[in-house]
């Protein structure tokens, strides 16, 4: 009797902590990556934003956990281009040179720690999988009003893809890129 009770006790004190992993709000996060230009005629080209659905995600405050997935093909460039264009950006950045999303359709973010900065800040060190390689990232984060924000600059190259040429490189993508979000999870 003595050891069933313990065991009851001890399932009672974890509920808390268990019950702390919320779900993110989807609908109410974004993640936005940011592609700039660069190369002698890069005057004629276009710096890209890139919209980013989380396909899924959750956070434990306590536990300072947080995971979020992507499905790359679902990648939606949002600048104030003709569909036309639109349709050749995505088809080039869905494609073999840069995000391959036949071949590595999800993209995915897993913390591994979560460390205290200044006030309402954090560090937030974790693995980010992409194009089918998996490194480790560290990301400013700040919170307020229960909103988890950042940016972190990423390097294409780091991952196995290749920034887009043209005109024999006269115009070309830039290596760098950034990353912003706003995570909002759900009520």
């Amino acid at each position: 009797m003595r050891h069933e009770i313990s065991i009851s006790l001890l399932f009672l004190l974890t509920l808390p902590v268990l019950s702390q992993t919320q779900s993110i709000d989807r609908s109410a996060s974004s993640v936005t990556v940011r592609v700039f230009k660069s190369g002698l005629f890069s005057a004629f080209a276009h710096d890209h934003t890139v919209q980013a659905p989380i396909a899924s995600g959750t956070l434990d405050p306590n536990q300072r956990v947080v995971r979020l997935t992507f499905q790359a093909r679902e990648l939606k460039i949002v600048d104030k281009i003709s569909d036309s264009d639109r349709s050749t950006i995505e088809t080039t950045m869905k494609g073999e040179q840069v995000l391959d999303s036949a071949r590595f359709p999800e993209i995915s973010f897993q913390s591994t720690s979560v460390e205290p900065a200044a006030n309402g800040h954090f560090n937030v060190r974790g693995d980010l999988t992409l194009h089918g390689k998996t490194l480790p990232v560290q990301v400013p984060v700040s919170v307020e009003g229960g909103r988890y924000s950042g940016s972190v600059k990423l390097k294409q190259t780091d991952y196995g893809m290749t920034p887009v040429r043209i005109a024999g490189g006269t115009v070309r993508v830039k290596d760098e890129i950034e990353v912003s979000f706003q995570i909002v999870p759900a009520k």
